[in-house]
């Protein structure tokens, strides 16, 4: 792992660049000819979609000859389709693993924002309140070591909450999912014993628990969840209003500090302030269980999963200028952010992004 970036020294930088790519970006042609389009391809992450779709939408309006088809398939499908050059940008809640990386140094991880994941539960009754659960609860769930909502170990952490006797009904992503990676991870990180067998990654393998369910995409697991009573299951915080309508009650997650927390704009930006600056040039970090007070324990980069190495140099124009575009720190990109749950990049991680970005040729 590199040194930390200075923060003061970045935000001057982050300042300058942004000037000066907010000048290029408006002495593009607004009305390209046909010999300057160019089709890009995107498809991966479904807690990433929602604001790609935005972003593409967006841009495309003042760039009429950039053309990006999107689709939502899973983070291990945009690593792995992005690494085969089947899409020119891969979207993953996870970075590359080292053996990936390893294996394909011309791939690049790009953080493009800072979003969270959110543990859900359809619990008759008690949704509008907030159970407190933790990392080794969650293992032992995922499990089906803890099989009943009413099991010492969750009263344990609701005293004052009159738990049924109803079989818990785990539901987890189907196919290879960053948020599998980022909610394998709080449980690898706060439970030794699930560190020791299962472990994390993009996909694993699961234990068999009876009654345990699984479903494709955020949306496929939210509707899996809203038509299933007395399950759990986790998803991503850009579904916080498909969430609310479905009636879905929010977990308060122990963090690493020892509070009990919900995802919100504070206490992600404060996970994401406690390890950013520990953020290598490379951008592989994970952020979750982060130390320090507030700080809301599935905080992940969301990240676009590119070659550096592209077909022509038009191709790699038009990546490089659409990326810079979505991490610009402007107001407007900012409430793009704001309307998916997501946070801008600090200061100094979008240097580091700005810097990987204009490696793309």
């Amino acid at each position: 792992m590199t040194d930390s970036v200075n923060p003061a020294s970045a935000t001057r930088r982050a300042i300058t660049l942004a000037a000066t790519l907010a000048f290029g970006l408006l002495a593009l042609p607004v009305v390209p000819s046909r010999a300057d389009e160019v089709a890009l391809t995107e498809t991966g992450s479904t807690l990433l979609y929602p604001l790609f779709n935005v972003w593409v939408s967006e841009y495309t309006k003042t760039h009429p000859g950039i053309h990006i088809t999107t689709s939502s398939t899973g983070s291990g499908a945009g690593i792995d389709q992005a690494i085969s050059g089947a899409v020119q940008i891969g979207t993953s809640d996870a970075y590359m693993s080292d053996a990936q990386a390893k294996r394909n140094p011309q791939i690049i991880n790009v953080p493009m924002a800072i979003s969270a994941l959110t543990v859900n539960y359809n619990l008759p009754g008690l949704n509008a309140t907030p159970l407190k659960l933790d990392g080794p609860v969650l293992a032992g769930i995922y499990r089906g070591k803890i099989r009943t909502w009413d099991d010492k170990s969750i009263a344990a952490l609701n005293p004052d909450v009159k738990l049924p006797h109803n079989d818990i009904i785990p539901i987890r992503r189907a196919e290879a999912s960053g948020d599998t990676f980022v909610f394998t991870q709080y449980m690898t990180f706060s439970t030794q014993s699930w560190e020791d067998k299962e472990g994390y990654g993009t996909s694993i393998a699961w234990p068999d628990v009876p009654g345990g369910l699984s479903a494709e995409g955020n949306l496929g697991v939210l509707q899996l969840s809203q038509k299933t009573p007395y399950s759990i299951t986790y998803l991503g915080v850009s579904f916080h209003n498909e969430i609310a309508e479905a009636g879905l009650g929010t977990v308060r997650l122990k963090s690493y500090s020892g509070e009990f927390l919900l995802p919100a704009p504070d206490t992600v930006a404060a996970a994401a302030a406690s390890l950013s600056p520990r953020t290598p040039a490379d951008e592989r970090l994970t952020l979750v269980n982060a130390p320090g007070a507030n700080a809301y324990p599935l905080v992940n980069y969301e990240y676009a999963i590119v070659s550096t190495k592209q077909a022509t140099p038009a191709t790699a124009a038009a990546i490089r200028k659409f990326l810079l575009w979505a991490i610009a720190p402007d107001e407007t990109n900012e409430k793009y952010l704001e309307d998916a749950h997501f946070i801008a990049l600090p200061a100094h991680i979008w240097v580091l992004s700005h810097d990987q970005i204009e490696l793309i040729k």
